[in-house]
Order: C-alpha cells, then structure tokens, then sequence
C-alpha cells in the first residue's frame, strides 16, 4: 500500500497525522486544565500533552535544521516528555504521590542535555551523540519504572474506572515510548524505510492521544469517591455508613458492610502481616471487585493501604493518649496496630493528624493532665475499647 502511495503522499500523510496528534493533545492539555486545575494528575497530563504535541511537531519529516531558538524550545518540551510520563503514571496511581524539587531537576536535566546537544554547545558526535543516547536510555527506562511501580500497586487501587481507563494508556504509552527510543538508537534494528517509520510514528502517537483523551474525558465525570469514613467512636462507625447505603445504589450491601465491621472493627483484620484485598475478599466469600466498590463507594476510599491504615491510625492514637500505655515505644504500638516499620508508621500518622506520634501523646498527656479527675474519668481516654 505504501508504495502505491509514494513518497509525497507519505509525507502528507505523516504531517497530516501529527497535526492531528498535536491539535488533540492541546485540546487535551486545555480541557485537562480547565476541569481538574487542582490536581496534580491533571496538571501532569497536561504537561505531558503539551511535550507530546512539542514531540510532533519537532521530529516531524523537514522540519528546520539547524536548531533555531524557537525550535529548541520545542525540543525541550519534547525532551522532557519521559520524566513527565513517568510523574504524571506515579500520580495517578498513587495517592500519596507528592512532587519533589528533585522531579524538576531531572526534567530539566533530560531537557537541557537534549538543548545543548542540538544548539550545538556539546560537540557531534562526541560527547553529543553519546549524550542523546543516554537521554534516549533514561527515557526507555522511566518508561519501564512506571509500568513497574503501576503493576505494583495495581490491586490496591480501590477504583475501578481508574485501573481499566489508565492502564490502557500507560501500557500503550510505554509501548509506543520503548519502540521511538529503539528506532533513535537502533535505527538499523528495523527493515522499514524512514518516511514508513515516521507514519507509524505519527499514527501511534495519534491513538494515544486518543486514548489519553476518552480516559481524561471519562474521569472527569466518574465519582471521586472521597466521601470521608465517620468517625463516631475509636474506630469509627461501618453501621452508619451501612444504614445509609439502604437507600443509595444497590452495589453497596448494607450486609456486606456490616461483615466488614466485623472483621475490621473486631476481629481486627488490619493487625495481620500482608493482608491484601484477595485475602480479605476470600473471607468475606465476594469477588475483588465487589469489595474494591464497596471500600470506594460505601467508606470513600480509593487505595486499599490507606483503607487499612485508617483503622490502624485509629488504634495507635488510642494507645498513644492511654495513660497506661506512656512508657510503651512508638514501635511497639506501631508494630502491633499493623505497620511493618516505624517509617511508613510515622508517614501516615503524620498524613492524618499533622503531628508526629510522639507530639500527639504529648498533647493528649498534657491535655489528660490539665483536666480536672471527674472530667477526665467521664471522657474515656484511656479506656479499653
């Protein structure tokens, strides 16, 4: 077919694919940014739609050699496209994902090393070459690493439209990713004629755009889920939350969630070492999927960690502000509440309470202390739950 279309028809072709991609993404990157201004994940995939459309109109067929000042900067937002890919993956898949200054620096590395090579500042080929190509290395592997941390926590992830919509992009985009930095690198690896190539580029690009829109689309009018668990009582309270449900959707069983009760509130289920959603799907004798709807839909929470830690947190705060338990260590309560290690311990108490374990049993101490006996005796702190 391509030899019946000839070269100039390639080249119409492969422009007219990028111009789509290209118009697409900014569409994207506008809707993203006017409907989700406050997210993280919608700020990163607009950025990422942004150097996506940059990456089209860049390495398209004739476009201007040298660099001029105007094109470099394109190359740096094309340049950087892999380390956004790669944040904007890590966001949307993690909750407790937040960005670091370092992040920045590594965009701006990528990009700058891409500047200088192509505005000539690092000689060719050497340095320069040896440069892209270890631009080219780190991008493939960023690529890989989202994929890995992804799959990781993939069965964690409480919401459902969030793991079929997002994956099918990330997968898609790692391919794509994987095979442009092969043909970069290994341009001979390939029996296909240049100008096939940069169609298929083009046309690759192009779907994912596609893809990355009808995802962003379809999450901006699928319920956050955010609804907070009560907190009436310690740990707080599944029945409220079970009464409620009698009169919304009929995928969130009141039955359903009082047998969670059970099991979290007192059997305590959150104390074991390496309890998944599997295992705890398996005793409540329902599918994955029904339980990841009920902790998302019924208690409001999107990853299954942060629905375990909230009973956790819950218990440790208890213990901490127990009179009786003041000489006990942090890691001990720690370590019998659930958590592994002090460290991710101490990140989630601080997430839910703003102070570390230790300042919160100093207040509730100091609080204990300054209260008169017969108000302490009628406030329970400290009693057995």
């Amino acid at each position: 077919m391509f030899s019946v279309v000839g070269s100039s028809g390639l080249l119409s072709i492969d422009l007219g694919l990028r111009g789509a991609a290209a118009g697409l993404a900014l569409l994207i990157a506008a809707v993203g940014l006017r409907d989700l201004r406050d997210s993280t994940v919608a700020r990163l995939g607009a950025a990422v739609a942004i150097s996506a459309a940059a990456s089209a109109i860049c390495s398209a067929p004739n476009f201007p050699r040298p660099w001029q000042w105007w094109s470099l900067v394109l190359l740096a937002l094309a340049a950087g496209s892999a380390v956004l890919f790669w944040l904007w993956a890590r966001a949307a898949f993690d909750d407790d994902f937040v960005l670091r200054r370092w992040h920045g620096a590594l965009w701006v590395a990528m990009a700058g090393t891409e500047v200088l090579v192509a505005g000539g500042a690092i000689g060719w080929p050497k340095p320069g070459q040896a440069l892209d190509r270890a631009v080219q290395v780190v991008s493939l592997g960023l690529a890989l690493l989202a994929v890995a941390q992804t799959l990781a926590t993939w069965r964690a992830d409480m919401v459902e439209g969030r793991r079929r919509q997002r994956l099918v992009v990330l997968i898609g985009a790692t391919v794509y990713i994987a095979i442009v930095t092969l043909l970069n690198i290994f341009p001979s690896l390939f029996a296909f004629d240049a100008s096939i190539a940069s169609v298929g580029k083009a046309f690759g690009l192009c779907v994912l755009m596609g893809l990355y829109g009808w995802s962003l689309l379809r999450a901006v009018g699928m319920p956050e889920g955010s609804r907070p668990l009560p907190t009436t009582g310690i740990l707080g309270d599944i029945s409220a939350v079970a009464s409620e449900a009698e009169t919304k959707s009929p995928v969130i069983e009141p039955a359903l969630l009082r047998r969670l009760q059970q099991l979290m509130m007192v059997d305590r289920a959150y104390r074991r070492e390496g309890l998944t959603i599997g295992v705890l799907s398996a005793e409540l004798a329902v599918p994955e999927y029904r339980l990841r709807q009920l902790i998302n839909e019924g208690l409001g929470h999107r990853n299954f960690n942060a629905f375990l830690n909230r009973y956790r947190i819950e218990e440790a705060k208890a213990a901490l502000a127990d009179p009786g338990q003041k000489e006990v260590p942090v890691l001990t309560i720690a370590m019998d509440t659930g958590f592994q290690s002090i460290g991710p311990f101490n990140r989630a108490f601080k997430a839910a309470t703003d102070l570390t374990p230790t300042e919160f049993r100093q207040l509730a101490m100091a609080k204990k202390a300054s209260m008169p006996p017969k108000a302490h005796a009628s406030s329970g702190i400290g009693k057995p739950d």
